[in-house]
């Protein structure tokens, strides 16, 4: 078990757990399901993401998922998920297409961060992009 250095909560969630949870994730972002993958935040989450403001709670994740992606439609596909303590980091690609019809591939890598209760409080994601 670990401690999250801002607060002083023990997370029990198993490994198993989490990284299943995190795999759910993926699979409801890839199916549109915005109540599903917004469920499994928390109320009070954020979401940093290159490009956005940083998104809070379940009102800013569900603006964001339903109308400010510029993704229309893809396909994550994870290749690595370690999970340590209440920490989860995910190295994968993503292929898809945008709203304005552009077809885009990337490589991606996420980290979670789970609270006592096993749902996401804080997520982080970098592209892998050449800007320097």
């Amino acid at each position: 078990m670990r401690t999250d250095d801002h607060t002083a909560t023990t997370v029990p969630v198993t490994a198993s757990a989490a990284e299943a949870d995190v795999r759910r994730y993926y699979e409801l972002v890839d199916a549109g399901d915005v109540p599903g993958l917004v469920g499994l935040f928390t109320p009070d989450a954020t979401y940093h993401r290159p490009g956005y403001e940083p998104l809070a709670g379940h009102e800013g994740l569900t603006r964001f998922y339903s109308a400010d992606r510029v993704i229309r439609t893809g396909r994550h596909t994870l290749t690595r998920v370690v999970v340590e303590g209440s920490d989860v980091a995910v190295h994968g690609e993503f292929n898809g297409e945008l709203h304005d019809g552009t077809r885009v591939g990337l490589r991606f890598a996420d980290f979670f961060q789970l609270t006592a209760d096993g749902r996401f409080g804080r997520r982080d994601t970098f592209f892998f992009a050449p800007l320097v």
